[in-house]
């Protein structure tokens, strides 16, 4: 048996139509209404005084996006590098550089060496904490008209302040902050923590360096990074209270034992430190 087509009268298919019209016609309406109001709320929309301090203190978090600390750019990590903005190139680049021995101790060799772009060293770089004996420009020449210096060959663990003050160029005051730094230090293990005794000048690090040495290291009892605690971690020369506490907070969510290559991960370690500070450390 056929299917019965129904049958609509020139009547029926008007009405149909008509229905037809007027719901699309009900739909427009609803949309231009609804697309107006939309517009006028956007338009008069205001907020109270409390929602815009709030708005106006997250634009001040997004703003401290670059509130870093002193840093030395040398030991850049992959994680602090994206932290800072740069590419993937970029950090390679660095790395690639540091491992053939190099340093940057500028700014601009910094960009010279990564390759970032301007905008990126303009947030970073005023951040940027170099070695003091980078940032002079006489340490590496001597007046044309100075006398030859005297070799010679003075353990500077046994040295006096007659022994340092006999070598030409060395005066009183650097002697003195010489045998204070030793005392501090309990004797020196390494004739390169010179480098940092604050009022030496990079002339009198380099005549030293060529007249000293350090021929019987101090004799240290090494810490144990991974069992010391926050304050035997602070007698360790060059680490304050602050970092040996960091130390101790970030070893606690480590599942392995420290590494030597860990504590560059420690936020504001003394890094260009580091090579002494581990003589001091048992891992």
């Amino acid at each position: 048996m056929k299917a019965q087509i129904p049958y609509f009268s020139n009547k029926h298919r008007r009405g149909l139509v008509a229905f037809v019209v007027i719901i699309v016609f009900l739909q427009a309406v609803i949309f231009i209404v609804k697309s107006r109001s939309f517009t006028n709320e956007t338009a008069d929309y205001k907020v109270d005084g409390k929602t815009q301090l709030q708005i106006d203190s997250l634009k001040q978090l997004a703003l401290k996006k670059f509130d870093l600390q002193p840093f030395n750019p040398n030991f850049i990590t992959d994680y602090k590098g994206f932290k800072l903005g740069m590419t993937t190139a970029e950090i390679d680049k660095l790395l690639k550089f540091r491992s053939t021995g190099e340093y940057v101790n500028s700014a601009a060799e910094f960009q010279k060496v990564t390759g970032v772009s301007t905008e990126v060293l303009d947030k970073i770089s005023p951040y940027f904490k170099f070695p003091e004996w980078t940032q002079s420009k006489k340490a590496n020449s001597y007046a044309e008209n100075s006398e030859p210096v005297v070799l010679k060959n003075i353990d500077l663990n046994k040295a006096t302040v007659e022994d340092l003050v006999a070598i030409k160029g060395i005066g009183d005051y650097y002697a003195n902050a010489i045998i204070n730094e030793r005392e501090k230090l309990g004797g020196f293990v390494s004739i390169h923590q010179i480098d940092f005794i604050k009022g030496l000048r990079p002339e009198a690090v380099k005549i030293l360096k060529q007249n000293t040495s350090v021929k019987n290291s101090a004799t240290i009892k090494k810490v144990n990074v991974n069992t010391a605690t926050k304050e035997e971690l602070a007698q360790i020369p060059y680490i304050n209270s602050h970092i040996a506490r960091q130390i101790v907070v970030y070893r606690s969510k480590q599942e392995i034992p420290l590494k030597i290559e860990d504590l560059e991960k420690i936020n504001n370690f003394p890094l260009d430190k580091l090579k002494i500070i581990r003589l001091y450390l048992d891992f």
